[in-house]
């Protein structure tokens, strides 16, 4: 029986590829010892200086659950990249800043992104690259939604 190909399935085999093609851009920028998602956040996080960044965002911009969030943010503080700091109107909510080593580990990451972002939509045209983002968007949406279901639904199941 011939294996049936599947979105899922090539989702998730370019999602290991680029994994491997970013490990090995991050060796290149001396930027090994950083984690993907800690890359990420660091560049959500430097994006938006102007702004206050608290551990909601990240877990919505990311789609990550607290829990998850929660030991990036403890390992990425013991490391140096960030520190949480209360704001003056609710001593329950830490702001996220970055530190100088942050800043300068997101000027490196950026360089590895951007690099491994050119070689993914080089094989592309722009009308190409834009289909493709607008159909990634479209999934993401439909994804959160029916999790977002699933969580209501599994929330009425435990009372």
């Amino acid at each position: 029986m011939k294996h049936k190909e599947t979105v899922g399935f090539e989702i998730r085999s370019l999602n290991n590829l680029i994994t491997r093609s970013m490990v090995g851009y991050a060796a290149q920028n001396g930027v090994d010892e950083l984690t993907i998602m800690h890359g990420w956040i660091i560049g959500y996080l430097y994006d938006n200086l102007d702004k206050e960044i608290f551990q909601k965002d990240i877990e919505a911009k990311f789609s990550i659950a607290r829990s998850t969030v929660t030991g990036i943010l403890k390992l990425m503080e013991k490391k140096g990249y960030i520190i949480r700091e209360s704001v003056p109107y609710d001593a329950r909510l830490k702001k996220l800043t970055l530190t100088e080593l942050g800043i300068e580990m997101n000027r490196r990451a950026r360089h590895s992104i951007d690099t491994m972002d050119a070689e993914i939509t080089s094989c592309f045209s722009k009308e190409e690259e834009e289909e493709f983002l607008r159909l990634a968007k479209k999934l993401k949406k439909s994804l959160c939604e029916k999790n977002k279901h699933l969580e209501i639904l599994k929330g009425n199941d435990s009372g």
